[in-house]
């Protein structure tokens, strides 16, 4: 989640801009979640400690001078919430029972994020932290999922990045030994079964260091099976968990409604501090639609709401500068149709001509601003599907990020794409970034390897006549889609985000000067005939893998 892309939002909001409040709320909820959640793997707690982040937030906007650092500073009033947590916690409290009403977090994410294989087994290994070290890895999980960066992360710890480096090295092997307990668990050594049967099944410290010394000393328990692989490789383009469907955040009051907040006169003295902080001018245009019940500022998921509205487009007044002007890119940087009929039809065009990479050094064309209202996700502001079967529904009027994620470690061969479906209005192709094609060398040590796999691994094959996907590549839809995943053969998963022209704009002019392999590539016309994906189609088969290549989408109906 790039603050930048949210500059507009946090000032509008700092401005009393309801509307802009509202998406800051919405949007920034679900890392506050993840990092609470993880540090306190889902105790009854994490809803209290959610609300008051959230809260305070809310209330000291205003002290915000650099919108850039909100992300920053947001994560740091979280770590303070969740320390000040496990210092408010009297001794009775310590029981951790009082976790089992509410969601396991390690349980959800393997659940909500549908994680098989190493990549469960990491979430699973978090059960066995201590709180010290799941509040680490609550951020360090984002760190390496591209959410956070080191400087964020030692920031909201209170250390330098150096101690941060050796404090993260000695969580990563606590971790590392918690994943070998939770694969000896899964196994069947006679051994360990008679160890385990004077244990309650609920981890903690004293049986961790039990069963690790079990397992160094066991042929069978300490005998890998497959090649483990560091947990950092694992976490990377993993999504933040999805807030639960349900969960209602009540900024003002903590959960309580106005009537048992005015129980007492401490409640009457909280109730009247929130409603200070929430008519104060940053946030005094929020009131007619968020401050309810007496005083609460209420966002709430159920089953029955449509998704929220998580893309941010500035308006037209808030722009930090004008667009571009509207051309047609060069011919080296949009690639050719593959039969002459398709680029006679109107909105007909597909990426379906294999191209050359652009020189290194090439700028790509103009990218034309089309108008942008939002895109509302059935997967919230970061979908993540994993496997063969896993979709996500985008509705609106704007950009979409689709992140590409190609593991030939598991699984190398042939790839069957993605498809687009149900197509209602139009949806073009219209940049590719993320510094580089998924052909260009990841490895400064082993000149073979590529993002579509090395000499040792094997490599992911597209179709004949595919085009060859970047790491990012951007979309424009003006209507209703969904993507679905077709992953047989080749294991790859995608990454959706809600997106904007800015984010797009940015990614694409990204140069090897700044560190990526090369600048992207612009394919939008300005017009009807810029390209479409490969694999779309306005009709909804029962098997998405059956959508034909080379698809023709003649009218924007």
């Amino acid at each position: 989640m790039d603050t930048r892309q949210w500059r507009d939002t946090i000032a509008a909001a700092q401005d009393g801009d309801r509307r802009a409040l509202d998406e800051l709320v919405e949007g920034w909820l679900p890392l506050v979640y993840n990092i609470v959640g993880r540090a306190l793997n889902g105790h009854a707690d994490v809803d209290d400690v959610v609300q008051e982040t959230m809260l305070r937030a809310v209330g000291n906007l205003g002290s915000l001078r650099d919108p850039d650092s909100f992300r920053s500073w947001l994560v740091a009033i979280a770590m303070r919430q969740i320390r000040d947590r496990a210092r408010r916690r009297t001794p009775a409290r310590l029981d951790e029972s009082a976790a089992h009403d509410a969601a396991d977090f390690a349980e959800l994410t393997v659940l909500r994020l549908q994680l098989e294989g190493q990549r469960r087994e990491v979430a699973e290994a978090v059960r066995w932290l201590d709180d010290e070290d799941r509040q680490l890895l609550s951020l360090w999980w984002l760190e390496v999922a591209g959410e956070l960066t080191r400087r964020e992360l030692a920031a909201a710890v209170g250390i330098s990045r150096q101690h941060a480096a050796v404090r993260v090295q000695r969580m990563k092997e606590r971790l590392e030994t918690s994943r070998g307990i939770v694969r000896a668990l899964d196994g069947a050594c006679p051994h360990l079964r008679e160890l385990t049967a004077r244990w309650n099944g609920r981890p903690d410290s004293v049986w961790r260091k039990r069963l690790a010394r079990h397992i160094r000393g066991c042929g069978y328990c300490g005998d890998a099976r497959e090649s483990v692989v560091p947990a950092e490789r694992l976490l990377v383009g993993i999504a933040l968990v999805p807030v639960p469907v349900g969960f209602t955040l009540s900024l003002a009051l903590g959960g309580k409604t106005a009537a048992a907040a005015t129980a007492t006169a401490a409640s009457v003295s909280w109730s009247a501090k929130v409603l200070s902080a929430l008519t104060q001018p940053v946030v005094a245009a929020t009131a007619g639609a968020t401050i309810v019940a007496g005083g609460a500022y209420v966002v709430t998921r159920t089953p029955d709401a449509p998704a929220p509205r998580v893309a941010v487009s500035p308006t037209a007044a808030s722009t930090h500068r004008a667009p571009p002007v509207v051309s047609t890119p060069s011919a080296s940087s949009t690639p050719s149709p593959s039969a002459s009929p398709t680029r006679t039809v109107r909105y007909g065009s597909v990426v379906d001509a294999v191209d050359r990479a652009p020189d290194p050094g090439t700028p790509p064309a103009a990218l034309p601003h089309r108008p942008e209202t939002g895109i509302t996700s059935t997967g919230g502001a970061h979908a993540v599907l994993n496997h063969r079967g896993d979709g996500v529904t985008l509705t609106g009027k704007g950009y979409v990020l689709v992140r590409w994620q190609i593991s030939p470690q598991y699984r190398a061969g042939s790839l069957v794409m993605p498809a687009w479906t149900g197509l209602r209005g139009e949806l073009f192709h219209v940049a590719s970034g993320g510094g580089r094609r998924m052909d260009d060398p990841v490895s400064t040590t082993d000149s073979t390897a590529t993002g579509m796999g090395s000499a040792t691994t094997g490599y992911a094959v597209l179709p004949a006549g595919a085009q060859q996907m970047w790491q990012n590549e951007y979309f424009y839809l003006d209507g209703t889609v969904t993507l679905t995943v077709n992953e047989r053969g080749a294991d790859y998963g995608l990454s959706v985000f809600p997106s904007s022209w800015d984010a797009a704009e940015k990614d694409i002019t990204t140069g090897p000067a700044q560190g990526a392999k090369r600048y992207g590539l612009v394919r939008d016309t300005g017009d009807d005939d810029t390209p479409v994906p490969q694999y779309v189609t306005r009709s909804t088969p029962a098997d998405p893998a059956t959508v034909a290549q080379d698809s023709r989408v003649s009218s924007p109906s």
